[in-house]
């Protein structure tokens, strides 16, 4: 839908551009600086929207709570050793 903004922002640049009314020409600058800002816009929204995750996918607090526990009992049963870990 954000192309459709930049399609009609050049399109009323082009405009313009072209009369010879000084009215049109300031109108048509004017849509087309307006815009060219909701292009920008739509197209940033769009790529925070694409970057953002699925609150579906996010974990609950007592999911957290529970994972956590388990991560800790797993490091509670497991001897400490003088050596690292092997790869």
């Amino acid at each position: 839908m954000h192309w459709l903004f930049l399609l009609l922002a050049m399109g009323s640049l082009v405009i313009a551009m072209r009369t010879s009314s000084m009215a049109l020409m300031v109108v048509c600058l004017l849509a087309s600086l307006g815009l060219f800002v909701a292009w920008i816009v739509g197209w940033y929204a769009q790529r925070v929207g694409d970057g953002s995750r699925d609150e579906a996918q996010m974990i609950d607090p007592s999911e957290l709570r529970r994972l956590r526990e388990l991560a800790e009992a797993r490091r509670n049963a497991t001897p400490p050793s003088g050596e690292p870990p092997a790869l």
